[in-house]
């Protein structure tokens, strides 16, 4: 047997096979391959594998001939066995070698324990740095006094507000009772507190991760750093600043250090910072000379001044409820006794306000609107950021306007008003009146009172609870316009849309209907039936004419008839406040019971102007503060509140009323008006709301006592039995407009586009039988011989002819109700002086079918069951 053939021997060395052996088929060798293959050695040690195959020798051949051709390929196997070799181990084995699937892609625990020690150890790294880095300044280097200051429209400077009255006093300077009365209602466990509230900070953080609002620091070493060394923007990097110097403070100083910090920096209102000042502010003495009671009030005032000063009447209820409660407090946690308590029994009433005299004039309300504006657009400024200065703040008042309409208004009162001749008639007369530009939304210009100066703190430009009377029936108008009465349909089924040729019943006392047909039922369970201004019979007359001469019933019936929630909508569109709004299920909604500011009427007022685009009203075009410009400032972009073609067509009814109705007093101004008078329940206001196309412009007068806020009625005001929107707040309104718009040109209003169908209410006789609705160029129906009467003209010789129902007719004269139309030989003549119906509240009318209504005024809700809705006086 050939060498080569020779089995191998055992690697054992004793050349002797290993049992059961052989390699061959039928006794081969088992170091040798088949017959055909080529024999070799194994390396010691390494075992036959199928993952290690032996060549045969043909093979070996052949890839030895193959060798020089197939170095590429020699190579490329020669990697591919490289590649199979385990690699060198990685330092971090992710994705994880050796494992398939989900497996391979989830860390193991020593990854997820050591992906948490690293992230640890930064986080405790970046502690460290920042707190090591975060300084706190000196307390004495806060008083720094800066002024917010407010500019005109042209850009020069109107007036400043700076911190003048703010001072560091020492803790012995500062009453023990204010001291125990702000941990009681701030912080009880702040002497044995770590300064930190974590549960309240991971709320802030929260909320404002999610967008909504913060809540304040829990603790008073929190409040005192946000106070002190931090702006008020409620954002994640102040609320981390917050905190590193809450515990540097609450390591570095004692408590009663950081007490006299917080006291000497918190805002308490009135422009007051710290406590000193406050105690000047509310009760002029120094804040060592505080008692409980005094102190228990200020430290009210923590939570929210805006919300607790009970200088504002609205707040008062409140400020007692947390006076009182703080109190409570103090007991609890023994800082008084209960005896000592027991002595607060009456609130604390504050000193009257003590005005800068650069806030007197119309000034004041100009920034209380500003502030307003800035507070409501910013969420990031406070009152207190205003306080504390730093701001420049850019308004849209025009100062000659605001200067023509302060002369205005004096010189009407001037004129009219005589407190020492008539004590209980001319006194507490109130005048609120807002001018803005009904395209763009901008005031230029406000009436809001006598001034601070003279005690008058109320802004009357945004007065609430004064109802606007008969000023609302153009919502009305315009809501059967744009959406249509419920008692008709049109072809595509829906209420059809009418227009201002409608004919409504205008007889007094005239009974309502639903839009149902069925009556309207009183309170008492009787028919429930309206009431006008005069006693006449006038039939049915066009919503145009009912408009002209402000006849109370074709608007309560077209109340009715449109849905007064329709209505409510409407006037919403149109600029209205909804929480301005009475309830739009009453009778007399219409009438005008809701309580609508001035700036408000006249925003609703210019969607009209504006062609039916109301543009909200804004008073700040710019804010910059501490250098930096704010956001959102400016004008809005106007929406679409009614179609352009309704818009125009009540502008036209209303430019009838100031030619030939009631607000004819306007005729003086020379140029095309609109516009509409309103007279309340128990002639408690007037108002006169009008404009051209550049200016819209509403004006209110009322008289309300300031020490119990309460509306009182307006007869016998200027020696004139009753107050009409047509009288005096018709002539503010035409001599302010004479000069605001001097140097502007004549605009003509745009030339109405068809709307709607004439759609007579039910009832109505045919067109051939009735009185045609007057145009522009229309007389007064035959019941009304002539049309109204300045006051002073001559009139024709009726020697009983002493004023014009609907202009300057007594509202409260008390006469009985005709049972039959008016006789030709009457002595007055309808429509220009003859006596009016007594109203609701001053007895029942026969066949009025229900109670005298609930008194007006200050917003009192009506009720839909009395006899007269609203007084006559709201018929204008």
């Amino acid at each position: 047997m050939s060498e080569r053939r020779r089995r191998t021997p055992d690697p054992g060395g004793d050349g002797q096979q290993p049992p059961g052996g052989g390699g061959r088929r039928g006794g081969k060798d088992p170091d040798e391959l088949s017959s055909d293959g080529v024999g070799r050695r194994r390396p010691p040690g390494v075992r036959e594998t199928a993952q290690q195959p032996r060549m045969g020798r043909a093979e070996m051949r052949k890839a030895a001939q193959k060798k020089g051709k197939g170095a590429g390929r020699g190579a490329a196997a020669a990697a591919s066995a490289e590649a199979a070799k385990p690699g060198k181990k990685r330092f971090i084995d992710y994705p994880r070698f050796g494992k398939t699937g989900i497996r391979r892609w989830l860390p193991s625990w020593r990854q997820w324990l050591s992906g948490f020690l690293l992230v640890f150890g930064c986080f405790v790294g970046l502690v460290f740095y920042l707190y090591q880095t975060t300084e706190v300044p000196q307390l004495n280097k806060l008083v720094q006094d800066q002024n917010t200051i407010y500019y005109w429209a042209d850009n020069t400077e109107m007036t400043r507000k700076g911190q003048t009255n703010r001072q560091i006093v020492e803790l012995q300077d500062i009453s023990p009772n204010l001291q125990n009365a702000v941990i009681a209602a701030e912080n009880q466990d702040f002497r044995t507190d770590s300064g930190i509230d974590p549960k309240g900070m991971l709320r802030a953080v929260y909320n404002m991760a999610k967008g909504g609002e913060t809540q304040g620091a829990s603790t008073i070493t929190q409040q005192y750093v946000k106070n002190a060394y931090l702006s008020q923007e409620q954002t994640l990097s102040r609320k981390v600043k917050e905190f590193f110097i809450t515990l540097k403070i609450n390591q570095d100083q004692d408590k009663n250090e950081i007490l006299k910090g917080y006291l000497n920096t918190s805002w308490f209102g009135r422009g007051a910072n710290g406590a000193q000042a406050a105690a000047q502010a509310y009760y002029g003495v120094n804040a060592k000379d505080l008692d409980l009671c005094q102190s228990a009030m200020l430290a009210g005032l923590l939570k929210g001044a805006a919300y607790y000063d009970p200088t504002n009447p609205n707040n008062k209820e409140r400020a007692e409820g947390r006076w009182s409660w703080i109190l409570d407090n103090m007991v609890k946690i023994k800082a008084v006794t209960p005896e000592e308590r027991a002595k607060c029994s009456t609130f604390p009433a504050p000193i009257p306000l003590k005005p800068s005299s650069n806030m007197n004039g119309e000034i004041s309300y100009l920034v209380d609107t500003a502030n307003k504006y800035v507070l409501n657009n910013d969420k990031g400024i406070t009152q207190q950021v205003i306080d504390k200065g730093g701001l420049k703040i850019y308004t849209t008042f025009e100062k000659d306007k605001v200067d023509a309409l302060k002369k205005a208004v004096d010189d009407v009162k001037a004129e009219n008003l005589n407190p020492q001749k008539r004590p209980d008639n001319d006194t507490n007369i109130q005048f609120g009146s807002a001018s803005i530009r009904p395209s763009d939304g901008a005031i230029v210009a406000l009436y809001g009172g006598d001034g601070v100066e003279n005690g008058h703190f109320d802004n009357n430009a945004d007065a609430s609870g004064v109802q606007v009377g008969s000023t609302f029936k153009p919502f009305v108008l315009a809501t059967a316009m744009q959406v249509g009465v419920q008692t008709a349909k049109g072809d595509d089924g829906k209420p059809k849309r009418i227009n201002a040729d409608s004919r409504y019943m205008a007889d007094d006392l005239s009974e309502i209907h639903k839009a149902d047909g069925s009556l309207v039922i009183g309170d008492d369970g009787k028919p429930y039936r309206q009431k006008n201004e005069d006693a006449s019979k006038h039939g049915y007359v066009s919503l145009r004419q009912a408009m002209q001469y402000s006849y109370n019933v074709p608007f309560v019936q077209l109340n009715q008839d449109v849905g007064g929630q329709n209505v409510a909508d409407i006037a919403v569109q149109m600029g209205v406040k909804k929480e301005s709004l009475a309830d739009p299920k009453t009778a007399t909604f219409p009438l005008g019971t809701s309580t609508i500011s001035p700036i408000r009427m006249a925003t609703a007022y210019g969607t009209l102007a504006a062609s039916g685009k109301e543009s909200e009203p804004y008073s700040v075009t710019k804010v910059d503060l501490n250098g930096v410009d704010r956001p959102g400032f400016g004008k809005k972009d106007p929406k679409v509140a009614l179609e352009p073609a309704v818009a125009d067509n009540v502008t036209d009814v209303l430019v009838n009323v100031a030619a030939k109705g009631t607000g004819t007093k306007t005729k003086d101004l020379g140029r095309p008006v609109a516009g509409k008078t309103g007279t309340t329940d128990q002639n408690k206001s007037a108002w006169w709301v009008g404009y051209t196309p550049q200016l819209v412009t509403s004006v209110a007068m009322w008289r309300e006592d300031p020490s119990k806020h309460e509306r009182q009625s307006l007869n016998g005001t200027g020696g004139k039995e009753s107050i009409h929107g047509g009288d005096i707040p018709t002539d503010v309104f035409t001599r302010y407009m004479k000069v605001a718009l001097a140097n502007e040109k004549k605009l003509d209003f745009p030339t109405p586009q068809p709307v709607g169908t004439a759609v007579d209410s039910s009832g109505a006789p045919s067109t051939a039988t009735t009185v045609p609705s007057p145009t522009m160029t229309d007389t007064p129906p035959p019941a009304q011989s002539q049309a109204p009467q300045q006051p002073n003209q001559p009139l024709p010789p009726q020697p009983t002819q002493t004023c014009v129902p609907g202009v300057d007719c007594p509202g409260d004269q008390p006469t009985h109700p005709p049972t039959k139309p008016p006789h030709p030989t009457n002595t007055c003549i309808p429509l220009i002086n003859c006596p009016t119906q007594p109203t609701p509240s001053d007895s029942t009318t026969p066949g009025g079918g229900g109670k005298p209504s609930t008194p007006g005024g200050g917003g009192g809700k009506p009720t839909p069951s009395s006899t007269g809705g609203m007084q006559g006086g709201a018929g204008q």
